[in-house]
């Protein structure tokens, strides 16, 4: 799907904003689509390296059926090239490198989901649009059985393809590398915009969205970058969004630089509440506090959480007890 033939048998991939224009017998910069005699195929359909049952929490999704188990599924390689990326092993290989689990058709994989006693699917541990068709086949079908699907993304795609897969998704968590262009290539060699365009695609869908920001020292740490950031956010996509800002550690081609230090977590969690922000967390490092929730209008803890688990909910439905002020949440909570 989404590509068109070019002359010389090339062919040009229209998945990913990066446009691949493909020779014949080579992939993509995501290593996973080949150009087969004109036609571009996918090398990893029903193809996983893999598979576990998470909290919702770990993904992060904090305001999205809390406290439930999530099925999730990888596969290999990124159209992204980060040099700080915790899943190098899988992200930054290519499919003959790794070992890949053949996967069933959607009605196994629904059955799947229903033994492990779960009813959320999350595409996750790689880029998961890269692996597009069988993303899509599957979630098509999970939404007729009513179970959830959510997408653990880089925002790369291109317009057309979200349209396309949008009504057959619940929620999405989107990585924003930094807020400069310049950062965001030395990073992951790609452009900002669009995965800004892709946020407010996903806004305009009606997808609930949550946003990581890895905080990596000396690089996307700075408080004027965190701020602007974040006014972009309540301008663009509402005040309301939560926002999860991750300590880095050190990680593949950046394995020489420090981990965050707390210090630098906690002043991003202060410089995005001060823009207007008021669903902020801090992740990745154990802290007093910073993972709950709390009313935006009277500050009084709702949800307790330790890292990845719920541990306590004051909700009365999606509101507030001591105020009645009604709080960001979607489904039911499992406490």
């Amino acid at each position: 799907m989404f590509y068109k033939q070019l002359n010389d048998g090339r062919v040009q991939c229209q998945l990913c904003n990066r446009s691949c224009v493909i020779p014949p017998d080579r992939t993509g910069k995501c290593r996973v689509r080949m150009n087969r005699d004109g036609r571009l195929y996918s090398l990893v359909y029903g193809r996983a390296t893999s598979i576990a049952v998470d909290p919702v929490e770990k993904k992060p999704l904090f305001h999205f059926h809390p406290g439930h188990r999530v099925l999730s599924f990888g596969t290999v390689s990124c159209n992204f090239r980060c040099k700080h990326c915790q899943n190098y092993g899988i992200s930054q290989v290519g499919p003959s490198e790794v070992t890949l689990k053949r996967l069933g058709d959607p009605k196994e994989i629904y059955q799947m989901t229903r033994d492990s006693g779960c009813r959320i699917v999350a595409w996750t541990y790689n880029e998961p649009l890269i692996w597009f068709e069988y993303v899509y086949d599957v979630s098509r079908y999970l939404k007729k059985k009513g179970i959830k699907t959510i997408l653990i993304t880089n925002g790369y795609a291109k317009e057309q393809p979200l349209r396309k897969i949008a009504p057959y998704l619940d929620a999405v968590n989107i990585d924003i590398k930094a807020f400069t262009d310049t950062n965001y290539m030395n990073m992951s060699n790609v452009h900002l915009q669009p995965v800004l365009d892709t946020l407010k695609l996903s806004r305009s869908l009606g997808l609930h969205i949550e946003i990581s920001y890895l905080v990596v020292p000396g690089i996307n740490d700075s408080r004027k970058e965190v701020s602007a950031m974040s006014r972009w956010v309540v301008d663009e996509l509402g005040a309301e969004t939560p926002i999860h800002f991750l300590r880095f550690h050190p990680h593949y081609k950046l394995a020489d630089r420090p981990q965050t230090p707390l210090k630098a977590l906690l002043d991003a969690y202060m410089t995005a509440q001060g823009e207007g922000l008021y669903n902020v967390y801090v992740g990745n490092v154990r802290t007093h506090g910073y993972e709950n929730t709390r009313c935006p209008k009277c500050d009084h803890e709702v949800i307790k959480r330790d890292r990845h688990t719920l541990i306590n909910s004051d909700l009365e439905g999606n509101r507030c007890p001591s105020c009645g002020a009604e709080i960001l949440l979607v489904g039911r909570q499992n406490t």
